[in-house]
């Protein structure tokens, strides 16, 4: 049984550890912002909605994941070096 407890513990470190080297960078949510705001409608992203969303976007990082906010509500989540762009009836 405690070789079990060494292994699970084993795991959960490595996990941890992952999340904290992989956790996206404000760069990479900027990027997706940009990216996904003009797949979402290509009017706003050759009028460069998505960079300007981008500039202005807050990052928050949180150690094994992070998040940006647009004039307080969240844009995009991260983590495991994969950015989330939140979809919302009004764009940021």
């Amino acid at each position: 049984m405690p070789k079990t407890a060494v292994v699970a513990a084993l795991v959960g470190a490595a996990v941890t550890t992952a999340a904290f080297v992989f956790n996206p960078s404000p760069e990479q949510h900027r990027a997706e912002i940009r990216e996904t705001i003009a797949e979402r409608s290509p009017i706003a992203g050759a009028l460069g909605v998505g960079a300007l969303t981008a500039f202005v976007s807050t990052y928050h990082p949180l150690g094994v994941a992070s998040y940006t906010t647009v004039n307080g509500r969240t844009a995009s989540v991260g983590a495991f070096g994969m950015v989330f762009v939140l979809s919302s009836k009004r764009e940021f």
